[in-house]
């Protein structure tokens, strides 16, 4: 399985949460319908710094072999990442958060979820382009 773009786009879209939540956690809050200041920006600055670890992990192995038994540690914790935050956001549309961010995040962990699970059980391609 070719997963350069893989690795390459998880680690853009990553980073783009990451930088966000870091730079940006007030309006984040505000924006989700909490207050402007407290725990909660709290909370999305780690989360941000949690999005920038994984994002330069991302990155860094983007050019390795990826798949069965190689980078498996990445490969699972991407997923786990994927999986457990996408339910969490599809429990969310489902119980009637319909605002378009949400359904296109949701719908961006979905994929991701699946080409990590498709990763996770799929040989690396031989031709050193991952």
């Amino acid at each position: 399985m070719r997963t350069k773009w893989m690795m390459s786009l998880s680690a853009a879209a990553l980073g783009a949460l990451g930088l966000a939540a870091t730079f940006l956690p007030q309006e984040i809050v505000a924006r989700a319908g909490g207050g402007s200041g407290g725990r909660a920006v709290l909370l999305v600055q780690v989360a941000g710094g949690l999005y920038l670890g994984f994002a330069m992990l991302n990155w860094s192995v983007r050019d390795m072999a990826i798949g069965g038994i190689y980078n498996r540690p990445i490969v699972l914790g991407n997923l786990l990442h994927f999986l457990s935050a996408g339910l969490a956001l599809a429990r969310g549309v489902a119980g009637g958060e319909r605002q378009p961010g949400v359904v296109a995040l949701t719908c961006l962990y979905g994929l991701f979820a699946v080409w990590f699970g498709r990763a996770l059980f799929s040989s690396p391609t031989r031709d050193g382009n991952g």
